[in-house]
């Protein structure tokens, strides 16, 4: 999902867009390490704690459905466990 996707989603279900929520799931997006890789390193359990403690309880809400939303896209249904890390996230085979 684009970030202005994101967004819009927050802004639908949470009132407000949380554009930096985003934003920091997203940071190693697009670099040489990561690439598209770079969701194993913030999108799990682990990366909503890092986020609620960043931008307060709102923000982790944020940063569960960012993930959720991005999780689906590669193949991730609800009835599926929740990553729990970077490691979890890999063993899943989820990047």
């Amino acid at each position: 999902m684009k970030y202005e996707d994101h967004c819009k989603e927050s802004i639908r279900i949470l009132g407000r867009p949380h554009g930096e929520v985003h934003q920091w799931l997203d940071a190693f997006a697009g670099s040489r390490s990561y690439g598209m890789k770079h969701r194993k390193k913030r999108h799990h359990l682990r990366g909503v704690e890092e986020a609620r403690e960043f931008f307060g309880d709102e923000g982790a809400k944020a940063a569960r459905l960012h993930i959720i939303s991005d999780l689906k896209e590669e193949g991730w249904t609800e009835k599926d466990r929740f990553p729990v890390d970077e490691e979890d996230y890999v063993r899943m085979g989820l990047f």
